[in-house]
């Protein structure tokens, strides 16, 4: 009996360490992707394209890595054997790029908020993806959520004078983004390796043309013409750096989610997903000096209160589930339509 109870608190143990990794991991994660606007802020000089082409350059060789550590190339093999896997991630690297490109933009413009809003918002039109895609039902909590988000949206879009087009192609692409990896059914590594190599050629293409041409002058490895001040150009070693580093801020967070997600439950992952907008949304306010006006504050209160409504829905929804889980497990328990449902 004595052996029992020490391998159950052994297991009880070994449990709580491992959701205090995961919750590490995510905290790294999610931490990464708010405050990475310091590292799109440090490269805004350069022209998004040349930051999205050396983000893809950079991350390719770390992934490739990254696939031979893990021992994952069975892996890419069996993806490259399905015509629906080259389907569906033809698409999703589209929408990846998308999405990391108007990223940069935002950040370079000076329009972090409006980045922000649209990861705020991106969860409200996944599920409104799955009920138009999926066939999902939206349940009437869930409803109000996205009402609070088109309400807010609108009244941004009245106040500014302007559609807010980088929060809705953020969210859109990276919702369809998520809806198409789905499908999919690749890992976040060896899927994010299929989907840089993808667009390596093209990257590698429009830095060579860009440089042969000089259509564009290309950053990375320029060195000041003769008679012009050092100080006064782009190009220098310590930028050279910062564009080769797009590799390490593209991949690392990308291992320490998929090491979160394997030790924490979808509910938890779910919330700490939030943080990273709010920290670009600090990071826009306090660091940036971006504006943040009572227009502003109304619109976005309007929609943080749609997000609430969707956490507390998803909340009782888990405990619901969580309780009749439980019953069923009861010994002499009978299987019911309530439970069922």
């Amino acid at each position: 009996m004595k052996t029992q109870d020490l391998s159950g608190t052994d297991e009880h143990a070994a449990h709580r360490r491992s959701v205090l990794a995961g919750l590490g991991f995510g905290v790294l994660a999610y931490g990464s992707w708010g405050f990475v606007a310091f590292y799109f802020k440090a490269v805004a000089a350069v022209d998004p394209l040349e930051v999205l082409c050396h983000r893809v350059v950079w991350s390719v060789g770390i992934l490739a890595l990254m696939v031979q550590i893990s021992g994952r190339w069975g892996e890419c093999r069996d993806l490259l054997r399905l015509p629906s896997t080259w389907r569906s991630m033809s698409v999703s690297t589209v929408l990846i790029a998308v999405n990391w490109l108007v990223f940069i933009y935002a950040v370079s413009a000076g329009r972090l908020i409006e980045a922000s809003l649209g990861y705020f918002i991106n969860p409200l039109v996944s599920i409104l993806l799955g009920m138009v895609f999926l066939g999902e039902r939206l349940r009437p909590l869930q409803w109000v959520a996205v009402a609070c988000a088109i309400v807010g949206v609108s009244i941004y879009t009245y106040q500014v004078g302007s559609l807010p087009w980088i929060s809705l192609t953020l969210a859109g692409s990276f919702g369809l983004y998520g809806l198409v990896r789905k499908q999919a059914k690749a890992g976040p590594v060896v899927g994010l390796f299929f989907e840089t190599t993808l667009l390596l050629p093209v990257a590698t293409a429009y830095l060579v043309a860009m440089s042969a041409t000089g259509i564009r002058e290309i950053v990375f490895a320029s060195r000041p013409p003769q008679g012009v001040d050092p100080t006064e150009h782009i190009g220098s070693l310590r930028m050279d750096i910062l564009l080769a580093a797009g590799g390490v801020v593209t991949t690392l967070p990308l291992l320490w989610f998929a090491a979160a997600a394997r030790r924490l439950r979808l509910s938890t992952i779910g919330f700490m997903q939030y943080s990273a907008p709010t920290i670009q949304f600090l990071i826009a306010v306090l660091a940036f000096g971006e504006p943040f006006n009572k227009d502003r504050a109304i619109a976005f209160a309007i929609i943080w209160t749609g997000i609430i409504i969707f956490v507390i829905d998803s909340v009782v929804r888990q405990q619901r589930s969580r309780v009749l889980r439980s019953r069923s497990l009861q010994p002499g328990s009978h299987a019911t339509p309530r439970s069922r449902s």
